[in-house]
């Protein structure tokens, strides 16, 4: 019996340490500099894929940034200086924001919203996919086959800027992104709301075609060189592989993804 009802889906605003930020230089009409520029941004509502301050930031106009920030659940990364100098040559006063060309798509509002149009939710989440190329080719895969929404970290994942879109021929245009803080929060949420959790990884022998996504489902694909973070694994309810017979052991993970997508796609169709 699935709970129409979807339950809250808790937030952490905890601003973290992250080395794993972009080393290319984006087109400056991506960022804002400083940070007054960057404060008015927030306050006339754009939308910010992340922000970098100076590590040693301590000044009360920064203090003042973070709260601003804290409420817009935008990522925060604090780095040496060395590397926001790496972004840009202009004075950055410590602060470095990067546009999002899209808009997000609260979670609980989605699923809630799916539900109430008597729909059964197919979604699609990402842990750890970091690649603009193979996060463009999944958003893709999943616009074309009817998914109806693509969930990601705010941390860990691929930067959605002007290559992201590109690389996915604008399907991020039209298709529902989700970007939550807690992952582990988010795939209790979606458990709590009805939805099978599948998980693709290669630590069992149970085939992908064995599981039931007539279902309402979410499945989960991991970054190509460390898979589905174990806590993250602990809580899917279903964990399935691909089956592989030749020399090469893994698929590109935007392939493994078109092959669950229309596994799903297939099985609904019947």
């Amino acid at each position: 019996m699935i709970n129409h009802k979807s339950p809250r889906l808790c937030r952490s605003t905890e601003t973290t340490n992250h080395k794993s930020y972009d080393t290319k230089r984006p087109p400056e009409k991506e960022m804002i500099f400083g940070i007054r520029a960057v404060m008015e941004a927030v306050d006339a509502g754009k939308v910010l894929d992340k922000v970098l301050i100076r590590r040693d930031m301590s000044s009360a106009i920064g203090r003042e940034l973070l709260v601003k920030l804290e409420g817009t659940n935008t990522p925060v990364q604090k780095v040496p200086v060395e590397k926001l100098n790496q972004f840009t040559d202009k004075n950055h006063q410590g602060v470095i924001a990067f546009l999002s060309p899209i808009e997000f798509t609260p979670l609980e509002s989605l699923v809630q919203n799916l539900y109430d149009e008597g729909k059964v939710p197919l979604l699609m989440m990402l842990d750890g996919v970091t690649d603009v190329r193979n996060f463009g080719a999944i958003a893709r895969t999943c616009a074309c086959a009817g998914v109806h929404a693509l969930i990601i970290g705010a941390r860990g994942s691929v930067a959605i800027n002007g290559d992201a879109v590109k690389a996915s021929a604008g399907a991020l245009h039209t298709l529902p992104i989700c970007k939550v803080e807690n992952m582990q929060n988010a795939l209790r949420y979606l458990q709590e709301s009805g939805l099978r959790i599948v998980a693709a990884t290669e630590h069992t022998d149970r085939n992908y075609t064995e599981v039931d996504m007539t279902v309402p489902t979410c499945i989960v694909m991991g970054s190509e060189e460390k898979g589905i973070y174990e806590e993250n694994l602990k809580l899917c309810t279903d964990q399935v592989r691909l089956p592989m017979t030749g020399v090469i052991e893994s698929l590109n993970v935007s392939v493994a993804a078109g092959v669950f997508i229309y596994e799903a796609v297939r099985q609904r169709n019947l």
